[in-house]
C-alpha cells in the first residue's frame, strides 16, 4: 500500500500518554497512532452509513405510508436479544 506522509501537531500531554502506551504494548507510537485513526475511521464511516440507510429507509416510509408498529419491533428486539424465536414485525399502513 502506497504510503503518504504527514505531519501532525499533538499537545504534550497526549503524545507522552501515547508513548507510555505504546511502550507498554509492544508497538511504536507511530504503530499506535495509525491503528487508532484508522479504527476512528472506520467507526465514523460505519456510523454515517447507518445514519445513510436510516434516510433512505424514511424517505421510503414516507413516500410509501408504510412503517413498523414500534411495541411490535420493541418486541422482536427484546425476544431476539434474549435468544428467542420471534416473528418479523409486519408492514403496516399508518397512511392513507
Amino acid at each position: 500500500m502506497p504510503l503518504a506522509a504527514t505531519s501532525l501537531k499533538l499537545p504534550r500531554n497526549l503524545k507522552a500518554r501515547i508513548e507510555k502506551l505504546a511502550r507498554r504494548s509492544g508497538a511504536s507510537a507511530h504503530a499506535l497512532m495509525v491503528q487508532a485513526l484508522a479504527e476512528h475511521v472506520d467507526l465514523a464511516e460505519r456510523r454515517q452509513s447507518f445514519l445513510d440507510d436510516a434516510a433512505r429507509a424514511d424517505e421510503f416510509m414516507q413516500k410509501s405510508g408504510t412503517g413498523y408498529a414500534m411495541r411490535d419491533v420493541h418486541a422482536y428486539v427484546a425476544a431476539t436479544a434474549r435468544g428467542r424465536a420471534a416473528k418479523r414485525p409486519k408492514p403496516v399502513r399508518w397512511r392513507g
